[in-house]
């Protein structure tokens, strides 16, 4: 075979087999625009959340004055409910009073505040049932989630309330209908036993029908 083929032209072949070779089987690697042009809805839609939504700090330093000694655990509370259920584009904080004897009522008022620099001042109130007993005043912390209009709080939210949900020292459960879901975070005096379900409805004015 030496004599038909010369060294020379065995290497070029060669050299013109394996450049094929890799040409057919290497992997076309994405430009570098094309990668950043794929990021960027990522990127927008990152922004927009931030911008529509309030961070665990802006939440902790408004409960902060109104909490009091309370801070670190309203931090502990505010952390536990943005991992089960991410940023709220609002939230509401107020004062409330409850009392039960198997079967009770709640009252509260406060102020609705929303990303967007709204706010309204707000009232609700609403019976419950279930293995509950004694009464409580709390300062209440409800963080708002799906808001984008003050009106769309004035509805009925159903929820399920029980010791499960004592994080930091205070009180957590999670309401909702069929758009918003809320998760009001309580402090305060008294006691309230077991758990309880029930539901609020919460109002453009003060009311002392619960239903």
């Amino acid at each position: 075979m030496s004599k038909f083929f010369s060294r020379p032209a065995l290497t070029a072949g060669a050299v013109a087999l394996a450049l094929a070779a890799s040409t057919a089987i290497a992997p076309v690697e994405p430009t570098f625009a094309a990668r950043s042009e794929a990021a960027v809805p990522a990127a927008q839609s990152t922004a927009q959340n931030e911008a529509t939504t309030f961070s665990p700090g802006e939440i902790v330093g408004a409960g902060q004055h109104f909490f009091g000694e309370t801070t670190k655990g309203l931090a502990q509370a505010v952390e536990y409910v943005f991992s089960h259920a991410g940023r709220p584009s609002g939230y509401i904080i107020g004062e409330e009073a409850a009392g039960a004897f198997f079967g009770g009522l709640r009252y509260g008022e406060g102020t609705l505040f929303l990303k967007n620099g709204a706010r309204r001042k707000v009232y609700w109130q609403g019976p419950s049932v279930g293995f509950d007993v004694g009464g409580d005043g709390a300062r209440t912390l409800v963080l708002v989630y799906n808001i984008s209009s003050p009106a769309q709080i004035f509805d009925r939210f159903v929820g399920v309330e029980g010791s499960a949900y004592v994080i930091g020292g205070l009180g957590i459960n999670f309401q909702s209908n069929d758009h918003l879901k809320l998760a009001p975070i309580r402090t305060g005096v008294g006691a309230r036993l077991g758990a309880n379900f029930g539901y609020l409805k919460y109002t453009s004015r003060p009311t002392w029908n619960p239903f």
